[in-house]
């Protein structure tokens, strides 16, 4: 009975997850997404289904989100029906979407203006440290919600950092991406290197995952690539968005970041062509393409 009531909005590939530890960590929890559907299984475990994001404000001390888009967040979380017009005066509104570092500045003064406290928590790991609860989570706001919240973060990831004030979360994560962006090009790269040359490519990459060029994204995202799997852990269409945010960032510092720009190109021809619902280790076929060959999965011995 001493733990707060929890509010999640957004239960698509990453929220389903990471809502679902916070029941079995035994809170109540209450549920909104915009396909209602896709809450049912948290609902089928427990959780109260609302019909808006105001309705979840209402019923929670604590609100998380992690939705689609920057306007995604606004509309859930400020919005004339978002989740602070529901909220009592005390409560904390925790964004885990990766957003803008601007949009999370101002959800926290709207949100201060109603004697609420607001947090930016983006997260990476991608579906699979969502599932095993081993997320990295970058968090901005104030100390004493970072406290707060801090055993219910705990609860969903294993490494987090308290970035300082709000929107600073946002920007670590902006800076991850610009990490993620250039591996992506690494493990795509020299996967495609290893099988152009006639190297027996699983054995190749087993080797290889272990050393200097090993990463997880080379261990994980380079095994579906081997499989020929590209369903999404993390949607191209996504990291279109994230990349986008780098960029704008990067315009506003005065930052030329050139292998990030690279990298939107190749990923927003991926979109021209209908495969922005691909993970992005689909990145491996257009960069085969542009090479003029196609990537196969490779055989299992």
């Amino acid at each position: 009975m001493d733990k707060p009531r929890i509010g999640w909005i957004g239960t698509g590939v990453m929220g389903q997850s990471m809502a679902g530890h916070l029941l079995d960590a035994g809170y109540e929890l209450s549920v909104f997404n915009r396909t209602a559907a896709k809450a049912q299984g948290l609902v089928d475990r427990g959780a109260h289904l609302c019909s808006s994001p105001r309705e979840v404000g209402s019923r929670s001390d604590v609100v998380f989100s992690i939705v689609g888009y920057p306007s995604d967040v606004e509309a859930v979380l400020i919005g004339e029906n978002g989740a602070v017009s529901g909220m009592a005066q005390g409560g904390i509104i925790c964004d885990m979407t990766t957003s803008s570092p601007t949009l999370a500045q101002t959800i926290a003064a709207v949100a201060a203006e109603k004697g609420i406290m607001a947090m930016d928590a983006p997260v990476t790991g991608g579906d699979v440290g969502a599932r095993k609860a081993t997320l990295s989570i970058f968090v901005g706001g104030a100390e004493e919600g970072y406290t707060q919240i801090l055993p219910m973060l705990q609860v969903m990831g294993q490494k987090i950092m308290h970035c300082g004030a709000a929107g600073l979360g946002q920007q670590a994560k902006l800076a991850n991406q610009a990490a993620v962006a250039g591996v992506m090009f690494s493990v795509c790269e020299s996967l495609l290197y290893a099988a152009k040359a006639g190297l027996d490519v699983r054995k190749w990459h087993e080797l290889v995952s272990c050393g200097a060029a090993g990463s997880v994204a080379m261990q994980t995202l380079g095994q579906r690539m081997m499989d020929g799997d590209f369903e999404p852990g993390f949607f191209i269409d996504h990291f279109v968005k994230d990349l986008g945010l780098v960029l704008e960032e990067c315009r506003r510092m005065h930052l030329v970041l050139p292998g990030c720009a690279l990298a939107d190109q190749f990923y927003r021809s991926m979109q021209g062509r209908d495969l922005g619902k691909k993970g992005t280790q689909a990145l491996i076929q257009a960069l085969a393409e542009f090479s003029g060959t196609v990537w196969t999965a490779v055989p299992r011995a």
